[in-house]
């Protein structure tokens, strides 16, 4: 036994080191070597989840503090989550945000795989890669841009929106002002530029299905339409309730950037969400620890419709995120 423990160890200047040890840690090295343009590529989107997602996380204890311009902070516990549950602007944010994601889920979400059962239906290889690129190409512009776009386009004086109303005879619609459409503003705004990128997942899906799996259904008689519900759509189950879970988690989101470059006088009262309610107390009348305290909120909630998102996709459909 002890001819078997000195066997196990190396003596160095240090003392005696494991080879276990040394060789693992020999490999980690040679892997770093060996794979370091791939680490290099992948430093940038590291560093930013470390700065503004994690590093964050040890100051949500603000919500339960009293910020002072001096620290320390003073506890105060749970007393900014009463002030935030008694405050009648929060309900009207939370039930706006519920509605608008609610109609995001409903309406955005089955689009991409829309999209992406019609381009793998798509025979010709330039024609296809034709609509790819034309329905990917706003996904790379921002907010900012494409609510330029819309604002002109919607203007019911000189937008095209508006002339085209005239043409048929109708009296034109203000839809950014109208607080009965600027929430299908908000889905429509965000069909045309997530739907034709989110469905390159679903692609990358369809594509890994073993084609065996079209010749029997065709041996067996099936048409395309055949095909696509038994054979393509119970092949992208597992990413469609793995994306579904995801989307659940950013829920209570809304997307600020898409809704702050929206909102206006008249319609903010109908768009108004957690998101803008979280960067207008906290960065405009400072109350950073309100603030926090609801951003926390919508965090918790987020991971609460994860969990439970993922136990019912378990149950329906044997998968989930883990």
């Amino acid at each position: 036994m002890v001819a078997q423990s000195k066997q196990s160890t190396l003596t160095t200047a240090g003392g005696n080191v494991p080879k276990a040890k040394i060789s693992q840690h020999a490999g980690f090295l040679h892997g770093i070597r060996q794979w370091w343009p791939y680490y290099a590529m992948m430093a940038p989107g590291i560093i930013f989840f470390l700065i503004w997602h994690y590093v964050p996380i040890w100051e949500a204890k603000m919500a339960f503090e009293q910020v002072r311009i001096i620290p320390p902070n003073i506890w105060v516990g749970l007393k900014n989550f009463q002030a935030l549950f008694s405050s009648p602007v929060f309900y009207q944010v939370l039930a706006n945000t519920l509605i608008i994601s609610g109609m995001k889920i409903i309406f955005v979400f089955p689009v991409p795989i829309m999209v992406a059962l019609l381009l793998n239906e798509v025979r010709s290889g330039p024609l296809r890669q034709s609509i790819q690129s034309a329905i990917y190409l706003p996904h790379f512009l921002s907010w900012v841009v494409i609510a330029g776009v819309f604002v002109a386009f919607l203007s019911p004086t000189d937008g095209a929106a508006g002339q085209i109303a005239r043409g048929v005879g109708l009296q034109p619609i203000n839809y950014l002002t109208n607080t009965g459409t600027i929430r299908w503003v908000l889905v429509f705004t965000e069909i045309w530029r997530s739907a034709g990128w989110d469905s390159l997942l679903y692609l990358a899906a369809i594509i890994s299905i073993d084609t065996q799996l079209y010749d029997a259904a065709e041996m067996d008689g099936a048409n395309r339409w055949q095909k696509i519900w038994h054979v393509t759509l119970p092949g992208i189950v597992p990413t469609i309730a793995t994306l579904f879970i995801l989307n659940m988690g950013m829920f209570l989101s809304a997307d600020l950037n898409q809704v702050i470059n929206l909102q206006n006088d008249v319609n903010a009262s109908t768009i108004d969400i957690i998101d803008t309610y979280v960067y207008r107390i906290g960065l405009t009348t400072g109350e950073y620890s309100l603030a926090t305290a609801a951003g926390l909120f919508k965090a918790v909630i987020g991971m609460v419709l994860v969990l439970v998102s993922h136990l019912v996709s378990k149950r329906l459909t044997g998968k989930g995120v883990w």
